[in-house]
């Protein structure tokens, strides 16, 4: 799928043809984590997202039982066009899945979030390769021991994404990923793991790099895998994410977003 647009993706996700992670894919536009919540829940939600805009930078929010998110993409289908979603079930992720149709209620509601993956791009722009750009590699994520502000039921863990950057370009890469609100911003920790509650040997589905080489500093971010962490804790009886790593690649170009705005 490199060099395909994101229409040619989400299509390829729709028909069975994309099924991994979607890093490195429609460089220079944003990638998005979704949340989907019953409409009873979802003005909670929204407060929680509110709350905590480093994990969960809202780019839209579709209406009660409508899977088109028009603001992100002509054409979207938030029940076929992401390659894998996540099941909870009264708090438990109980499997992962391609497509969500049969699931599909008129009282549910999506929430698109700003993804880490955006801003990969701005710093290969400027000439900052990280080990997590190579091809088939990617950014790992963490649960720590950070909290998030609670909203209504919803509460939890800030679970964080970790690049390991040369000591040299870490001010700049904290420079240019402030820059970019929507894409989670600057880092929320530098430095060592543990200060964090980080155990480098375990990463969420044991995706991404871990190691950190001579010559590199461990840099941390709010990851969108946050409000899943929220779900498992509110126990919905129904509520469907993005699978880690596995987005809704969006028209949108990076840069800030029209926050709040419905889809």
């Amino acid at each position: 799928m490199n060099g395909a647009t994101p229409a040619e993706i989400r299509h390829a996700a729709r028909h069975g043809r994309l099924a991994g992670p979607t890093a490195g894919l429609a460089l220079g536009c944003q990638q998005a984590n979704i949340a989907i919540v019953p409409q009873a829940a979802a003005d909670d939600f929204l407060a929680y997202v509110r709350a905590n805009p480093a994990a969960c930078p809202l780019l839209a929010v579709g209406a009660p039982g409508d899977p088109r998110l028009s603001a992100l993409g002509a054409g979207i289908d938030i029940r076929t066009d992401l390659p894998r979603y996540r099941i909870f079930r009264d708090g438990e992720a109980v499997e992962d899945v391609a497509e969500i149709s049969a699931l599909w209620r008129d009282d549910l509601v999506t929430f698109a979030l700003g993804c880490s993956l955006g801003f990969e791009v701005a710093l290969a722009g400027t000439g900052i390769h990280l080990r997590c750009h190579a091809p088939g590699a990617n950014c790992s994520a963490f649960d720590s021991a950070m909290e998030t502000v609670a909203a209504g039921p919803f509460c939890g863990p800030l679970v964080v994404t970790m690049r390991a950057v040369p000591e040299d370009q870490v001010d700049r890469v904290r420079e240019l990923t402030a820059a970019h609100p929507e894409t989670h911003g600057a880092p929320v920790h530098v430095g060592d793991p543990a200060a964090i509650g980080v155990d480098l040997g375990r990463p969420i589905d044991g995706i991404g790099l871990t190691d950190i080489r001579p010559g590199e500093v461990p840099v941390f971010w709010a990851c969108g895998v946050t409000p899943q962490r929220a779900l498992e804790r509110t126990k919905l009886s129904l509520a469907i994410s993005h699978a880690p790593g596995h987005m809704l690649v969006t028209d949108l170009p990076l840069g800030p977003p029209p926050y709040g705005r419905s889809a």
